[in-house]
Formats: C-alpha cells, structure tokens, sequence
C-alpha cells in the first residue's frame, strides 16, 4: 500500500475524516471521528487492505483463491483455513434455519440470470438444468474439508461484504480508540458512538416506485452501535411485459422470489446479522413482514 495512486482518498468534512476506495465491485469508505489526519490516513488504510484481503480471498472470479481451489477440485475433497471453515459454518447454519432458502451454491444461476435491466428472462428448460447444480445437502463438509460434486460451486459473495466490514470494524476498535463508520457499498457498521454519545447519520435508501433503479434517500437513521444492511433490486433485475424480476433468487425453484419487498433494512448488532436478515426476508417474499417481526429487528421494509 506504498504507491499513493492507490491509498484511500482523504477528504475532511466538518468534524472529522472520511476516506474513499473501491473493494469488492462496491464504493467504500470509512468515517473517523477524529481531527487528526495521520491517524485517519492510517485508519483508512487498515480498513482497504482488509477490505482487499477478503475480496481476494472470496472472490469467485480468481484463479488464485481458496474459492477457486474448491470449485475447481471436481470432486475431490479440499482442506481450508479456519477462516474459511468458519464461513462454511455460517453458511451451513443458514442453510438450515431458512429451511434451504438461504443456500451458497445457488451462485450457479447467475450462468442464466443477468439482472441488467433488460427483458431477456431465461427458458424454464435453462433453469431446470441449473437446479440440478444447486444443494448444500448435497456437500460433504466436516470442517476442515469440503467435498463437492465436480459440477457445483460455492458462492460466498451472498455473506462476505457483511463479513469484511464486521472484520474491518474489529480491527479498527484495536488501531485507534475513536469512532469509526464503516461503509462497503451500503452495508455499515460502527465501532461505537462518537464523541459525547452522539451517533452517525445514516440514509435509508427508499426505492422509487417507478419501474427504473432509481433512489432516494428519504430516510435518516442516527447509529450509535451496531451496524445495518440492506437487501433489495433497486439497482439489479429485470422487466419483461411490465413485470418486474427481482435478482432475488428462490434456490429450489431458480426462480425470483414472488412478492417480495422492493427493499429491505435491518439493523443488527453486527453486520453480517443484519445482512443475512434482510436477505432471509426478501426471500420470504410475501410473509417478509411476519418474518421480520419474528426476529424482534428494527427494520425498514418497502414495497412498491
């Protein structure tokens, strides 16, 4: 992180620092309640290496990554490291508390998906095909090995930006006592209040009730702790015959999950909880609502 071209962009604004890169398809930034500037240059630099370590680490479109190593094993049994493992974990026990609505190695649809905003929506036949691909009942993990059909993949990209910042929001509380925001393409959490108990401002995009992608931020959230996810189609689906295709995709049908919310906002005492909430939601479609009230969150669900 020597070369300046590719340090974060520092910009002071009012009270504190706010530094800017890009990581994970996403733009990022970290707020830092702080006057000093060295302190946020270094803050801001500990928040994109680990933002880059994860994306390098996750990424599926890599040939150098323990990703890669899995799905590329055809069948053969793979050892990960324990960070690895503990993703698996998480993403075996959502798999069986959503009943396998939540599921890693769905990633695979996206080979008949393209949620551009186009009308283009696959055959039944394609999808059906791809179904076949999709099951974590059908992945042999004992920690620390995973075994998998040689024609299925995983995808962690459904958990990893929830998981980076919640990583990053660690390593920022042990660098520097000062508050900390932290923002990967929408999914934010705090180290903690800022100074004299007060919190940061946070918008809560509302989706247009139009057909288009866009947005508005109508909503003003002050987080003093925790962290908050959203999960919605404002910016990825499809619309054919002025039906709207949600990227929300249901696992065991291949299919966009009917009726489900335009958006939804969960706070959470941690961001990866906050994620997996929201998505679960979507993913419960019409009863997104009943689910939500279940959990006992603080939540934000819009419809058209």
């Amino acid at each position: 992180m020597d070369d300046p071209q590719r340090q974060p962009k520092l910009q002071f604004c009012e009270d504190y620092w706010r530094g800017r890169f890009n990581a994970m398809a996403s733009p990022c930034e970290v707020l830092i309640d702080t006057p000093d500037s060295t302190l946020a240059r270094h803050l801001a630099i500990i928040a994109q290496q680990e933002a880059l370590r994860i994306e390098h680490k996750l990424s599926r479109y890599r040939q150098d990554n323990i990703i890669y190593k899995i799905n590329s094993a055809r069948g053969v049994a793979v050892k990960v490291d324990e960070e690895t493992a503990h993703m698996l974990d998480y993403a075996a026990q959502c798999y069986e508390l959503s009943d396998g609505l939540f599921d890693v190695t769905s990633g695979v649809l996206r080979e008949v998906w393209k949620f551009d905003g186009s009308d283009r929506i696959p055959r039944l036949e394609q999808v059906k095909k791809i179904l076949a691909r999709i099951g974590w009942n059908k992945v042999n993990w004992r920690s620390p090995k995973i075994r998998m059909p040689k024609d299925m993949q995983i995808d962690l990209g459904g958990i990893g930006k929830e998981y980076s910042v919640d990583r990053t929001v660690l390593l920022l509380r042990e660098a520097a006592d000062v508050s900390c925001l932290v923002n990967f393409g929408g999914d934010i959490a705090t180290t903690g209040p800022r100074e004299k108990g007060k919190g940061w401002m946070v918008g809560i995009e509302t989706p247009d009730r139009s057909h288009d992608a866009v947005t508005a931020n109508t909503k003003v959230y002050e987080l003093q702790q925790g962290a908050l996810a959203t999960s919605g189609d404002a910016r990825r689906y499809l619309l054919k015959d002025g039906v709207r295709y949600s990227h929300i995709l249901n696992p065991r049908t291949g299919w966009p999950v009917q009726g489900a919310p335009r958006s939804v906002t969960v706070i959470a005492d941690t961001c990866t909880e906050a994620g997996i909430l929201a998505t679960l939601a979507m993913l419960h479609g019409l009863q997104a609502e009943v689910f939500l009230k279940q959990q006992g969150v603080k939540n934000w669900c819009i419809r058209a």
